[in-house]
């Protein structure tokens, strides 16, 4: 089962809640189907799935393998002929990676697939607002006005082509962006929408503009275009970045073709207003890479000027955002060495300071210098100072994954990372470097054996368990790698490293014949209830369809015969650790919710488990299962 729509459309608090609830009813009688229910993060309150046994995961951006992998079957799906897929591809993955703003649009899987269909038959436009454009203009060529007006037999058609849309969709961003929500929101209702394009038609002298204006919002409510119909007669554009391009290019608009705005305008009353809600960094941003460049560096000093000591200096990491929008950088040399100069100040900034705030407001700082002056003459040394003698780990860590990301090729980067990896005293320096050796020099002859050493010998348990990561993901046909992992989850003296080697091995290895054996006896044996609960889960989540768990679980949770000793002896003496027998209830209850002995299982906790929690749980687990 698929729906295009997510929980948070579902806009009226009430409804909300009986969509909700009929999920859990979906679910219960049906527990063998997979049930993804998605949402935005802003208004979602998760208590209610999450009492129904459902995990909460945050969608992420696709990192640079997953990126690699989507052109690689996007293009082996599209094309035929051979040597252009090879042209096309390494054409669309060189723009990626020689382009910053380019790169980070890659991230969202829509923008991706834009440039993707406009990279068939063009090379990609370096700056994003131009992107933003053309993939506008493939996905308003879609919106076939025109024919719809045909099809309607009352109605003229009238050419209202991409431009027309274009400034359209300008105002419904302007309105949006004015209203109580402000660019916070991503909606407009259906009577205000009509009531723009109406005026827009009109505008255009086009007959009838009432009526058109109807068909065009009409043509919404069957399909999605760059607008489309949310439920309940809202409307919103299928991605917020659309919102946030029109939205500029309204503000352009009046800057530069009606001037209806002056520059000293746009700075205080947009940039001015604007600069500390982060809902509007993207829109300041592509104003900044739309306009001349001269009065781009304007807007940039004016951000500058700004006293940004009680906002964390937002004023100053927002400049730099927009500076590497500008089109023609050499043109405002000394406001880009200014600034500059100004950012390498705050990695200065309260040096010796132990608040959390001053940390991040360095480490925000190397970022920018290294993400938005990678080439300047001085970056690569000062990045390997920061690395190598800052007080702050978080800034050392930060100045190490830009060097293994920024500068993998050069000479001495390398060396510095092993360095770091086998012997740097801060553990999580040394961690954050195995882990850029993995993901940047996998194949190089040291890192195999480094890798190998650091997780069984390091000192530091968090070290261990990020070299266990780092081999199962990397390195797991390697003869070695499944030994290693099964020493260190039966035998490591750190429960999270037995834990992350559990995982490993369930998620990595479940079919090796040894590995149902052993997680089986950790989940009975293991010493730490928190190792116990997660090989229960591992099982649960790898073995669910097997004859013989729903009897494992059980033994997990219930008592011994009449005189109620238990199979798992938790106590709760560590508030945060779970109890292992609420595991395996959990797993009970996501995956034979029906089964004829869950309710009398559930009782039995409810009434006899030692833990307080353990019977809450259970108690609250039998109130849902008896509302069904």
């Amino acid at each position: 089962m698929a729906n295009g729509h997510g929980l948070d459309e579902v806009f009226e608090p009430g409804k909300r809640d009986d969509v909700i609830t009929d999920i859990h009813r979906f679910t219960n009688r049906y527990p063998k189907v997979r049930v993804i229910v998605t949402s935005r993060v802003i208004g979602y309150k998760p208590r209610r799935l999450r009492n129904a046994q459902f995990r909460h995961v945050m969608l992420q951006d696709l990192d640079s393998k997953q990126i690699q992998t989507f052109i690689e079957h996007w293009h082996e799906l599209t094309f035929t002929d051979q040597a252009d897929k090879v042209r096309k591809r390494e054409r669309l993955q060189k723009a990626i990676d020689t382009s910053s703003p380019i790169r980070q649009l890659a991230q969202n899987p829509l923008l991706l697939t834009m440039m993707a269909i406009l990279n068939r038959n063009q090379e990609l436009p370096r700056d994003r607002s131009e992107l933003y454009n053309q993939s506008s203009r493939l996905l308003l060529h879609q919106w076939d006005v025109e024919r719809a007006l045909l099809e309607d037999n009352r109605l003229d058609p009238k050419t209202i082509d991409y431009q027309d849309k274009q400034q359209m969709l300008a105002k419904v961003a302007d309105f949006m962006q004015s209203n109580q929500a402000g660019l916070a929101g991503n909606l407009i209702s259906g009577k205000d929408l009509e009531r723009i394009i109406f005026k827009e038609l009109k505008l255009r002298e086009v007959t009838n503009p009432r009526a058109v204006a109807k068909v065009m919002i009409n043509q919404l409510r069957t399909r999605n275009f760059i607008l489309c119909f949310m439920g309940a007669d809202y409307y919103a554009f299928v991605h917020r970045t659309f919102l946030e391009y029109f939205c500029a290019w309204e503000f352009v608009r009046k800057f530069e073709k009606t001037q209806e705005i002056d520059l000293e305008q746009l700075q205080t009353q947009v940039f001015g207003q604007h600069w500390q809600d982060k809902s509007w960094h993207e829109v300041l941003r592509l104003i900044v890479g739309m306009i001349d460049s001269k009065k781009a560096g304007e807007i940039i000093e004016y951000l500058m000027a700004q006293d940004g000591t009680r906002d964390e200096f937002k004023n100053l990491f927002l400049a730099a955002d927009c500076l590497s929008e500008v089109r023609n950088r050499y043109e405002i040399k000394s406001t880009d060495s200014e600034l500059l100069n100004r950012v390498k100040d705050l990695i200065n900034y309260a040096q010796n300071s132990k608040r959390l705030s001053d940390s991040d407001i360095r480490t925000k700082a190397v970022l920018a210098v290294a993400t938005y002056w990678q080439d300047h003459r001085d970056t690569l040394a000062l990045l390997q100072q920061w690395a190598r003698s800052d007080k702050d780990s978080d800034v050392r860590r930060t100045a190490i994954e830009q060097l293994a990301q920024g500068y993998k090729d050069h000479r001495d980067t390398l060396a510095l990372l092993q360095v770091w990896a086998r012997s740097d005293t801060d553990s999580l320096v040394r961690g954050k470097a195995i882990e850029q050796l993995a993901q940047g020099y996998k194949d190089h002859g040291d890192t195999l054996a480094l890798l190998q050493q650091s997780a069984r010998s390091d000192p530091d348990s968090l070290v261990r368990a990020t070299a266990i990561y780092q081999l199962a993901q990397g390195y797991q046909d390697h003869p070695d790698t499944l030994a290693l992992l099964q020493q260190s989850a039966r035998s490591d003296p750190d429960s999270d490293v037995r834990v992350t080697a559990i995982e490993q091995l369930a998620q990595g290895y479940q079919k090796h014949s040894d590995t149902l054996a052993l997680l089986q006896q950790l989940a009975r044996s293991d010493t730490n209830s928190l190792v116990r609960g997660i090989a229960i889960e591992q099982l649960a989540q790898g073995w669910h369809d097997q004859p013989w768990l729903f009897e494992f679980l059980c033994d997990r949770v219930a008592a011994l015969s009449e005189h109620r000793i238990l199979h798992d002896p938790f106590e709760l003496n560590t508030p945060w650790y779970e109890n292992p027998r609420q595991a395996a209830l959990k797993a009970i209850l996501k995956y034979y919710p029906n089964h004829s002995q869950t309710r009398s299982l559930l009782q039995d906790r409810a009434d006899h488990d030692s833990d307080p929690q353990l019977r809450e749980f259970a108690r609250e687990a039998l109130a849902r299962l008896s509302s069904f």
